[in-house]
């Protein structure tokens, strides 16, 4: 685990999971915060915790009385608030949905045509992917650091290359 996944880290103490006290700051631990924390902010249900830890009724029950992992929990909420992955997260899900009410308003007759029509549009907009709605291009950044706090960053955005049958690339 690289450095920045160990933010959440912070936090000292011990979990009694499966049976066996994890330390927070280990791996499991901090998988374990982060998974608290994404079931605070309704991003993933009491069952999937419980079952990924296999924690019964009793075990559940004990952490609500670990003053560490209640902070810890607290303070990756407040991370994950603080860069925006708690929303970006939710939105993600909630997208995720849009095509099932979008069948649901293409499939009711009583609904306006209108509406209907631009269920349609929408869907097939989705059932293009992230081919159609991604650029042509890709972004590349060289970043060059000249040291005294001096740096020059460049910017491209290229043109997708395309392999031929015969290996050669085209754009």
């Amino acid at each position: 685990m690289n450095s920045k996944d160990r933010t959440v880290a912070a936090a000292t103490g011990t979990v009694v999971l499966g049976r066996r006290p994890v330390s927070l700051d280990s791996d499991v631990g901090v998988d374990f915060i982060r998974r608290c924390a994404r079931n605070v902010e309704g991003l993933l249900s009491e069952r999937e915790v419980r079952a990924k830890y296999q924690l019964s009724d009793d075990d559940w029950a004990d952490l609500a009385k670990n003053e560490q992992l209640l902070s810890a929990v607290r303070t990756e909420v407040d991370r994950r608030i603080a860069n925006g992955e708690c929303a970006r997260e939710a939105a993600l899900r909630h997208h995720a949905r849009a095509p099932s009410i979008l069948n649901e308003i293409l499939q009711n007759e009583t609904i306006s045509p209108r509406h209907r029509i631009e269920a349609a549009k929408e869907l097939r907009q989705l059932a293009g992917g992230a081919r159609e709605n991604m650029g042509i291009g890709e972004k590349f950044i060289i970043n060059i650091d000249l040291g005294e706090g001096r740096r020059l960053v460049k910017e491209f955005d290229q043109p997708a290359r395309i392999s031929r049958d015969d290996g050669e690339a085209h754009d």
